[in-house]
């Protein structure tokens, strides 16, 4: 019987973990912190609001006193930090925010976790730190000991974030574990990542927006993958150590593009080739060589299919992500708790 905190829940992989773990761990009692920014979705949360185990509280991880609160209130033995900034385009717009919530949110739980003391933090982190790999040497991947090389605002914030829990662990002794994924797709993804974006234009007939020719190459990881991997390694992975989380499905971003199109039986005239985003690294790639060796995980689903589950989810679930495509999911909150 352990007691989770998981920061970030109401967002798209924390709330995926969220279910994972009430599925796979019934007996633990789940606390989820978010302080459902733009990117934080209650109405994700819905399935598991009446569960006596789970528990919803809203709080930003930046708020010194409200998280020393619920540290003192709840006693994790456990906490996930999903909770972050994610969005380099945000990222390049607007680089403070992610300061605030990525490195400043990350000490805020370091330090309760010092004072309240727990048997794993673990910091959900990304491929991102990493920088990129050239087109044409696909060859290199990213392992445990990449140097870190970050590219954006966001990623810089996430490395700064990383460092900092190798610094508490090293100074302070404190129990941390660090995962860095390739890019999640899944249900519940936010409609402003390329995935589900490019769904929710398709189905209403609106330009695919992709930055300049497409040929950026990204590692896609089903959610549900990376979701297992973070329990084994909260669960049996080594104190202080990087594992980096992989899913062997190297795509560019044009052919995701097409295939999205032609599932949903859309025309490719929808491409509308955009101006280049500034910094754009052009691949990611995962060894994830390590983590296999150590706990044994391995990606379970391969990207055909889980591109067509993920379509599926969004066909079948068009409330939700149409709620937030004209913003009523930013009232649910209110209209649950007034």
């Amino acid at each position: 019987m352990k007691k989770l905190l998981i920061t970030g829940g109401a967002g798209f992989i924390g709330s995926n973990f969220i279910f994972y773990e009430r599925e796979k761990r019934p007996e633990y009692d789940l606390v989820c912190l978010d302080k459902l920014t733009y990117a934080g979705n209650l109405e994700t949360l819905a399935p598991v609001m009446g569960d006596p185990k789970f528990k919803f509280i809203r709080a930003d991880i930046a708020d010194r006193k409200a998280v020393y609160e619920i540290f003192e209130t709840e006693k994790p033995d456990i906490v996930v930090n999903f909770a972050a900034e994610s969005h380099v385009d945000r990222s390049i717009e607007n680089p403070a925010v992610f300061l605030e919530t990525n490195v400043m949110g990350t000490q805020v739980l370091l330090d309760a976790c010092r004072k309240y003391g727990v048997e794993r933090y673990h910091q959900v982190s990304t491929d991102e730190v990493y920088g990129d790999l050239p087109l044409d040497r696909p060859d290199l991947f990213f392992t445990e000991k990449t140097p870190i090389h970050t590219s954006s605002p966001y990623s810089a914030s996430k490395a700064g974030a990383d460092l900092l829990c190798n610094a508490y662990h090293r100074t302070f002794g404190l129990p941390i574990t660090i995962s860095r994924c390739s890019n999640n797709y899944g249900p519940y993804q936010f409609p402003e990542k390329l995935i589900p974006l490019m769904i929710a234009n398709a189905l209403a007939d609106k330009p695919l927006p992709v930055y300049g020719e497409g040929l950026n190459v990204r590692d896609w990881l089903y959610v549900e993958d990376h979701c297992a991997a973070i329990d084994l390694i909260i669960h049996n992975g080594q104190v202080g150590q990087v594992y980096n989380i992989g899913g062997h499905n190297e795509m560019r971003n044009i052919d995701i593009v097409k295939i999205i199109l032609r599932q949903l039986g859309k025309p490719e005239s929808l491409i509308t080739h955009v101006t280049d985003r500034k910094g754009h690294d052009m691949r990611y790639a995962i060894d994830p060589t390590f983590i296999h060796a150590e706990l044994g995980w391995l990606p379970a689903t391969k990207f055909a299919d889980g591109i067509r589950k993920t379509i599926q989810w969004y066909l079948d679930n068009r409330g939700w992500w149409e709620n937030i495509v004209n913003g009523e999911y930013k009232t649910y909150y209110e209209r649950m708790y007034g």
